[in-house]
């Protein structure tokens, strides 16, 4: 997927995972969706990685092409900003969203490095602070995603402030890269389960635990679009002032996928 920055009578400019603008003549044109689904990290950008070896990445984009799949079943239309191994920077992902003029937008991590053991799933999802749609969207997300993820048995583990929040840096704005530099788009970030912890490990990896994942995000980003649903799982975030994801621009060694 590329988003699309200008239609020309030559072609369209787009920007490419790497964050290039090239001039692009063939490919399907998407003029708009409901919903971008954004598998996070690719390429050299493995994300967290389990003990027994499993790459968040890849658990990612399993778990993202799901959900795209069940939306689409629900009668949303949806799409991936990365649909294979491969970089993407974050402002690229951001882009794809606002070019398909998406109504939610729902990036999807696993997580890493609990504060410890937890009586059950840590999951928790992430909101733009100063967007009360993003606060909902995240709300009925995790409302699901912890519902869902109860009925599997793990030795969880989790942060003491697992649930569904905001969290700022130093500046007063959004801590996540993904969520600042998707401001204009309601959007939400998912870190679901653990997968530093071995027995969640072992259930991220598990296709049956991935397919229940995904229906449970799906159905969340449905009730965001047909209901009024407020959601659930609000607490206050315990701070962290140094941001992740800097400008939002890819690196000077990203690798492009083949266009």
């Amino acid at each position: 997927m590329l988003p699309v920055l200008e239609n020309r009578p030559d072609g369209r400019l787009v920007r490419t995972p790497c964050d290039r603008t090239i001039l692009v003549t063939e490919g399907t044109f998407i003029e708009r969706v409901d919903v971008v689904v954004d598998p996070g990290h690719g390429g050299r950008a493995t994300g967290a990685v389990g003990p027994g070896g499993l790459g968040e990445a890849d658990a990612n984009l399993a778990v993202a092409e799901l959900v795209v799949a069940k939306l689409e079943a629900a009668g949303l239309s949806a799409l991936l900003t990365r649909t294979g191994d491969y970089e993407m920077s974050l402002g690229s992902r951001a882009q794809t969203a606002r070019s398909a003029g998406a109504s939610a937008f729902v990036s999807i991590h696993f997580n890493a490095d609990p504060d410890g053991p937890a009586p059950g799933p840590g999951s928790e999802t992430y909101y733009q602070a100063q967007s009360p749609d993003s606060r909902r969207l995240a709300g009925l997300v995790y409302e699901e995603v912890h519902a869902t993820l109860s009925g599997f048995s793990a030795g969880w583990a989790g942060d003491t402030d697992a649930g569904t929040k905001y969290r700022l840096n130093a500046g007063g704005n959004d801590y996540y890269g993904i969520l600042r530099h998707s401001a204009g788009v309601t959007a939400a970030l998912i870190e679901s389960a653990f997968i530093s912890n071995p027995s969640e490990e072992r259930l991220i990896g598990d296709p049956a635990f991935q397919a229940a994942l995904a229906d449970a995000i799906a159905r969340g980003v449905v009730r965001f679009h047909r209901t009024g649903d407020p959601g659930s799982g609000f607490v206050e975030p315990y701070a962290r002032e140094t941001d992740v994801g800097g400008d939002g621009t890819a690196g000077p060694r990203c690798v492009e996928p083949p266009l």
